[in-house]
């Protein structure tokens, strides 16, 4: 069982829509999702169709117990087929005070007590957040073994988020707890030059840390959360659905333990046999920013052991991608500023996990 918290003290860069969304695009890839709503204003909850005014129990009635006396799951509500929900309300912004008297570690660790005790239903447990650091945060961060900080295309979230950092770095060392952390750019308008140049910032910045994939402005996300359902169910074939499936795909197939252990250099398909040979692969585009290649012979991890040469033909950037592979059939996709996109060179598709097609490159 995963557990992410989706954190930043930055209010509407994207928690929630990144909390529900996320979980529906994972329901739709086979796994059972529950989603814990740590923000008082309960915008998860309500975005997953429920009325916190009307529910006769929520979060806090486990929090407020002493550590492993809150039976998490009593309070749990079954929202679709693959989702469920620990509700939030109003009433959790209580917390704080009514535990001020209390030692350190043991408020900090009640929601962690409460997770470990459900029964193991679950392939990953999303945390959304408060847009604050306090101790409903800290309970959300030492539950969770991941982080998710969704980060707006903007250069003023980028320095909130270093601080974030920074504070995350601070408390894994305190608590002994190490926290792997990756940040989402979120509200992204690739029609304009400055986003595209703070996108190529975020980048730069953090590096590793940072998603491939990006989640771009679609007003049918707020349409979405409005009639209580997300996105993969409301409108599948909105760009927001695409997006948060394309997130769901790269989280999925490159856990912690899995970014640890892929080998730099290229791993071939299970079919493949004979001895490795340089592929030379080629994309052209007037208009992107940042191009890069995931496949399964690279654990779906953009660019990982590629190496990438960018040249200009007129008006045209070209990425050349130089991959070292074992004769078999390989599937493939490019990154183009954060999309997922198919080869437009390569007529050769097969679908893919979340339903959109994959190229298909063959090796002789």
């Amino acid at each position: 069982m995963r557990v992410i918290a989706i954190v930043n003290q930055k209010g509407g860069c994207g928690k929630t829509t990144t909390t529900v969304n996320l979980a529906g695009a994972l329901a739709e890839e086979g796994h059972r999702v529950l989603v814990v709503d740590m923000d008082p204003q309960a915008h998860a909850t309500l975005a997953l169709g429920l009325e916190p005014d009307d529910l006769e129990a929520n979060l806090y009635e486990v929090l407020v117990e002493p550590t492993g006396a809150g039976r998490l799951d009593s309070i749990i509500i079954d929202v679709s087929e693959s989702i469920d929900i620990a509700p939030s309300s109003i009433v959790l912004s209580a917390l704080e005070q009514k535990l001020a008297s209390e030692r350190h570690d043991a408020r900090t660790e009640r929601l962690s007590a409460a997770i470990e005790a459900l029964p193991p239903l679950y392939d990953f447990v999303l945390i959304d957040c408060p847009p604050n650091v306090g101790l409903l945060t800290f309970n959300a961060l030492r539950a969770a073994g991941e982080v998710i900080i969704p980060l707006e295309t903007s250069f003023f979230a980028i320095d909130g988020v270093q601080k974030l950092l920074e504070t995350i770095g601070l408390l894994s060392e305190r608590i002994g707890h190490k926290l792997h952390v990756r940040v989402l750019p979120t509200l992204y308008d690739g029609r304009t030059r400055y986003a595209r140049n703070t996108l190529g910032e975020i980048r730069e910045l953090f590096k590793e840390l940072c998603f491939d994939s990006v989640i771009r402005l679609n007003v049918k996300l707020r349409e979405a959360a409005k009639h209580g359902v997300p996105i993969s169910r409301f409108a599948p074939t909105a760009i927001g659905a695409l997006d948060y499936a394309s997130v769901a795909m790269e989280l999925a197939a490159a856990p912690p333990e899995v970014l640890a252990t892929i080998p730099t250099e290229r791993r071939g398909a299970p079919d493949a046999i004979g001895a490795p040979r340089e592929v030379v692969v080629r994309f052209k585009d007037a208009a992107a920013g940042d191009v890069r290649i995931a496949g399964d012979f690279n654990g779906w991890v953009p660019d990982r052991g590629v190496r990438s040469l960018i040249a200009s033909e007129g008006q045209t950037r070209v990425w050349t991608k130089v991959l070292t592979l074992e004769p078999g059939t390989y599937q493939y996709r490019y990154v183009v500023d954060g999309e997922w996109r198919e080869d437009p060179a390569n007529p050769q598709s097969a679908p893919g996990p979340t339903g959109q097609p994959n190229s298909i490159l063959h090796v002789r």
